[in-house]
């Protein structure tokens, strides 16, 4: 077994791309990701007006939405309005905000009469314009608020009455509970750790599949090496690569972004068992499969469609039902899960252990399938 290992590890070393595809490619989606979302609330989009009224209180309107945030306004004149409803028409705006004439005057009219603001908008570009009415419909709330204020004090009446009618039917009480960190890097760097973890499985298909087509498969059947020792063997070789992989990504992630990764001792445990999961179905894969290209799209499939439903490029919360459900069958949910409950929630190995039950549970089964897979794979290489 040990033989075995030690030989794999030199040729591993010798492969120039496993570098890159292990460690390099997952830390640059760690930084494209991370230094998107997670300065996404430093950036501001920006949304072009255009102000026919020209009072204090127009422009106090345009402040307002800015202090709001997320939104930088850029003035426009009435002239280019409609080359501007044509852009967006067009796909290369997004809104267009106009601020009627009078409007300063209708929004401080007592008389009940409305102004209107209109907004143009991109209806494929909801993300962008949604955030947009809500400020546009929470500051109509507040100038009617400051009408209906100003009536009651018309009446005369005691200020704190006044204030009791103005008073909100409820309050928000905001109480997040049990988590530590809740930021985009909590979600990517583990996310993407456990990504990568299971493109180790590429390496094996493509070594087990070099071994058999340069004939030493064949020759194994000569010699004393049983097909256990010779499974463990490659399973250990990669198992440690992989446990190199996921403790490069996490402490990248600490020492670059300051992600804190909680309990260490759980960390661990949650490491080791996805090494062992990931290399295990990688085992697995290698029996079944005939040929280097089938294990390669194989092994996308696996990896691809369990990162998406699995919760590893975005939160799982934010999928429907049905793909959440489906979710739970795949061994990249439970291991995003644990990570997510000790780096955002501080939980310990005791509150992980269902997770680290499923990943173990995954490498088991597939050491089973390829023990059982085995014979026939050595026919294979036989001819």
């Amino acid at each position: 077994m040990w033989n075995v290992a030690r030989k794999e590890w030199k040729l591993l070393l010798k492969e120039k791309g496993l570098f890159f595809w292990l460690i390099v490619l997952p830390i640059a989606f760690i930084v494209l990701f991370g230094t998107i979302f997670n300065g996404a609330g430093n950036t501001s989009l920006k949304i072009s007006y255009i102000d026919l009224d020209q009072t204090t209180a127009s422009r106090a309107f345009i402040q307002a939405i800015e202090d709001a945030g997320g939104y930088k306004m850029v003035e426009a004149v009435e002239s280019e309005m409609a080359d501007k409803i044509q852009q967006i028409r067009d796909g290369k705006e997004t809104v267009l905000l106009v601020i009627p004439r009078k409007f300063g005057q209708g929004i401080e009219s007592q008389e009940g009469k409305q102004t209107s603001v209109t907004v143009y908008r991109d209806a494929a570009a909801e993300a962008a314009a949604g955030p947009l009415l809500a400020i546009l419909e929470n500051l109509a709330n507040g100038y009617r608020d400051n009408k209906v204020k100003a009536a009651l004090q018309a009446t005369g009446r005691s200020k704190s009455w006044q204030e009791q009618v103005m008073a909100a039917p409820f309050r928000i009480d905001d109480r997040p509970e049990n988590a530590l960190t809740n930021s985009s890097i909590s979600q990517y760097v583990p996310g993407y750790t456990v990504m990568f973890v299971f493109f180790v499985i590429i390496s094996m298909i493509r070594r087990f599949m070099s071994d058999k087509e340069s004939g030493m498969i064949a020759r194994m059947r000569s010699t004393t090496i049983k097909p256990i020792s010779y499974l463990a063997g490659m399973w250990l070789a990669y198992l440690a690569v992989a446990l190199i992989q996921c403790t490069v990504l996490l402490l990248f992630g600490h020492w670059v972004y300051g992600l804190q990764l909680g309990d260490i001792t759980a960390i661990a445990l949650l490491v080791f068992a996805l090494a062992l999961c990931g290399t295990g179905l990688g085992l697995a894969l290698s029996m079944l499969v005939r040929s280097e290209n089938q294990g390669m799209a194989l092994t996308q499939l696996l990896t691809m469609g369990g990162a998406v439903l699995g919760g590893l490029w975005f939160p799982i919360d934010l999928m429907p039902s049905t793909m959440r459900a489906i979710g739970h069958f795949t061994p990249q949910f439970w291991a995003q899960k644990a990570f997510q409950d000790i780096i955002v929630r501080g939980m310990h190995t005791a509150d992980i252990w269902q997770s680290l039950l499923v990943l173990a549970a995954v490498a088991l089964a597939g050491l089973a399938v390829a023990l059982l897979r085995f014979k026939a794979f050595l026919k294979t290489a036989l001819g």
